[in-house]
């Protein structure tokens, strides 16, 4: 290369990352940051960031950056990576009984007056799921997705949030799932038995709930300690998600084998709502999920939660789990829950599987498949304990970033807009004060979380836990 295709070379690496035309004024510039942008590439040190009207407008070297008026926030000694993501929960609150309504309400005659203990209940739900949305935000988690849920409670929080009425992280929503009477979810679920009949069904559901990503469910169970249940027809399952697919709408499938895994894939599911936990998967699964490109959600704490309550209850100590818990909650997890965990045989089949779940996602990551942290509960600091038990299965730190963001992202088809730090899309991002891609377990040392642009404020969450300090200074 001649000196002087190196130099041309050298300012197009220096400059490729600003926005076409840099605005005159930003909302705010992060300087002198080391970035981890979520892409995967390696950190790049002495970087600028400018965040414009909720969105990033600016990434580039501060030696280059743009001279624009704005709050400047100094990044030195610090990290900056994107907002953390949760593809798989269920909102604390309403979640329950039928799964169909909020307590108190009248299916059959919705426009009814709510009487006043109906009245009582809702607020009580709308609470408690402020207080979970809370926790998320506190612990870095910018975005979550919401895989079934009573409708009127997790679709009323959404369009709370998407309005700016909620501090809350961006909230992704199925409402009912969608299945076969009989099958794993039926309680809170449409169910379609025959296509023809139950087609107009279908319809009403994605016109009147608008569901970001509709959940279908492919499970007999029959394993650990579950009895046998009904199987959605594969032939029912393809024509559900044609039709979905046909409104532009994503879909996901709960599966739990290597072989339900397979046929949602042939069967057209967008990904998958959780790894393979049945048994160790075959190396030509691995390859056939890094060439399909399926996301599959992580899930492992859901099952690992229990028989580390029983055996390690002291994590609840945490800085996070004590912002995110009240007082009441912690001391009935240790003196209730914890005994109630420890005589169920599910608590101990779990602990003996979630090493082989973990394997099987090193595996699908490790042949280029994409794995999206997800932790199917209800709390934000069990993100952090995902990532863990990725790093524990061999996962490097650096590839765990990517898959609590972009991969995410990729698991609910906004990878156009979320997941990375780059120009023109959302700012949603976290101030750390160490390396997440040296050790995942940095990514609790938040200094400030940042969403749609914002600085948000922590006195402002409603935290179980109560008021927290302040971490950040600026």
């Amino acid at each position: 290369m001649t000196i002087h295709k190196l130099f041309r070379a050298t300012l197009l690496a220096a400059t490729i990352f600003v926005a076409p035309a840099a605005a005159l004024a930003e909302d705010f510039i992060v300087d002198n940051v080391t970035l981890v942008d979520g892409t995967g590439q390696p950190n790049q040190t002495a970087m600028s960031i400018g965040v414009d009207k909720g969105k990033i407008s600016f990434v580039t070297p501060t030696a280059v950056a743009p001279k624009v008026s704005g709050k400047h926030i100094d990044g030195s000694g610090k990290y900056l990576m994107p907002g953390l993501m949760d593809v798989h929960i269920h909102l604390q609150g309403a979640r329950g009984g039928d799964g169909h309504r909020m307590v108190g309400t009248d299916p059959k005659n919705p426009s009814a007056p709510v009487p006043a203990t109906a009245q009582a209940d809702a607020k009580a739900a709308h609470e408690a799921g402020l207080r979970a949305l809370a926790s998320y935000l506190y612990s870095g988690v910018t975005t979550v997705y919401d895989a079934g849920n009573v409708p009127e409670h997790i679709l009323g929080l959404r369009a709370e949030e998407r309005a700016g009425k909620i501090l809350s992280p961006r909230i992704f929503a199925t409402g009912n799932l969608i299945t076969y009477p009989g099958s794993h979810g039926a309680s809170m679920a449409i169910e379609i038995d025959n296509w023809t009949e139950d087609k107009p069904k279908l319809i009403k559901y994605l016109e009147e709930q608008k569901p970001d990503i509709v959940k279908l469910t492919l499970d007999e169970h029959g394993w650990g300690t579950r009895p046998l249940i009904t199987l959605l027809p594969l032939d029912l399952m393809e024509e559900i998600i044609l039709e979905v697919n046909r409104h532009g709408i994503r879909t996901t499938a709960h599966t739990s084998s290597e072989l339900r895994a397979t046929q949602a894939i042939f069967a057209g599911v967008d990904s998958l709502a959780h790894p393979v936990i049945q048994g160790p998967i075959t190396g030509e699964f691995a390859k056939l999920m890094g060439a399909k490109k399926v996301p599959m959600a992580t899930t492992l704490t859901i099952g690992e939660g229990y028989s580390r309550l029983v055996e390690h209850p002291e994590y609840l100590d945490q800085p996070l789990y004590q912002a995110a818990y009240s007082p009441a909650e912690i001391t009935e997890l240790r003196s209730k829950t914890l005994p109630a965990w420890k005589e169920r045989g599910w608590t101990w089949w779990m602990k003996l599987m979630t090493p082989v779940a973990q394997e099987n996602l090193r595996m699908i990551d490790a042949a280029g498949g994409v794995i999206a942290i997800a932790t199917d509960q209800t709390l934000g600091p069990a993100v952090h304990r995902e990532m863990e038990l990725l790093q524990a299965a061999g996962v490097p730190a650096s590839r765990i970033v990517t898959i609590a963001t972009l991969n995410g992202a990729r698991h609910l088809g906004k990878d156009d807009v979320l997941g990375s730090i780059e120009p023109g899309k959302l700012a949603d991002m976290l101030l750390l004060s160490a390396d997440p891609t040296a050790d995942i377990n940095n990514a609790k040392a938040i200094v400030a979380v940042i969403k749609g642009g914002q600085l948000v404020d922590e006195d402002k969450l409603p935290l179980a836990g109560g008021p927290r300090p302040k971490r950040r200074t600026f």
